[in-house]
């Protein structure tokens, strides 16, 4: 199930990435939170309860969207383009 269902910019280029291991594509000019959201339904588990988040303010102030990339960088998905071949790791074992 998607979260997030595309309205616009439905003709822009795809972009391949990975969350968890699964391919997903979003499209040039979304944000790493918007194409992991078209793509499935939630961002991550939280740190506390361990239920699912999407985010929160959606504008970097409130530290909900926190990732990691597989290069172990931590990025907020709310505020990060979204960039070919970008490989998440969510703490739980599937991106969906």
């Amino acid at each position: 199930m998607h979260l997030l269902h595309r309205l616009t910019r439905t003709d822009q280029p795809g972009i391949t990435f990975t969350v968890d291991g699964v391919m997903c594509e979003g499209r040039r000019g979304d944000t790493l939170l918007t194409a992991i959201l078209s793509f499935g339904e939630r961002l991550r588990q939280s740190d506390f309860s361990g239920e699912p988040r999407a985010g929160f303010c959606q504008m970097g102030a409130c530290q909900d969207c926190w990732i990691t990339l597989e290069s172990g960088d931590r990025l907020r998905a709310c505020s990060t383009p979204l960039v070919e071949g970008m490989r998440v790791i969510t703490q739980s074992s599937t991106a969906r």
